[in-house]
């Protein structure tokens, strides 16, 4: 049996490979998980936002995520509750700018440009 120590060394070469297999794995493009049959209904997704402009990075999510997912065909409606209600304010918006990314104005603009329903 071998001691902890050699396990580990050996492993981490095992991960070395594996990591360098999913760097070229990861340049083609990836299939879609779940094929959709001819004729059968989108997924439907209700993202809800409770984070305002307190904490941009996590207000950003709901936007993005559902700009994303509307993108893949999907169908999804945005519901802000409590302190997330203040983002629909041109002034709020236009100031909240999410640490590692583009400003939520540019988000907010993705979700309004596929038509995505926001409930306030």
């Amino acid at each position: 049996m071998p001691s902890r120590r050699e396990f580990v060394s050996e492993a981490s070469h095992a991960c070395a490979g594996l990591a360098l297999g999913a760097g070229v794995a990861a340049a083609a493009p990836a299939p879609d998980p779940q094929p959709r049959e001819p004729g059968e209904s989108p997924q439907r997704f209700l993202l809800i936002g409770l984070v305002g402009s307190e904490n941009p990075t996590r207000a950003n999510f709901p936007f993005v995520w559902s700009a994303a997912l509307k993108t893949a065909g999907n169908d999804v409606r945005i519901e802000l509750a409590g302190d997330a209600t203040v983002l629909m304010r041109t002034a709020v918006a236009d100031s909240v700018t999410p640490v590692g990314w583009p400003p939520f104005r540019e988000a907010l603009a993705k979700v309004v440009e596929h038509k995505i329903p926001i409930y306030v």
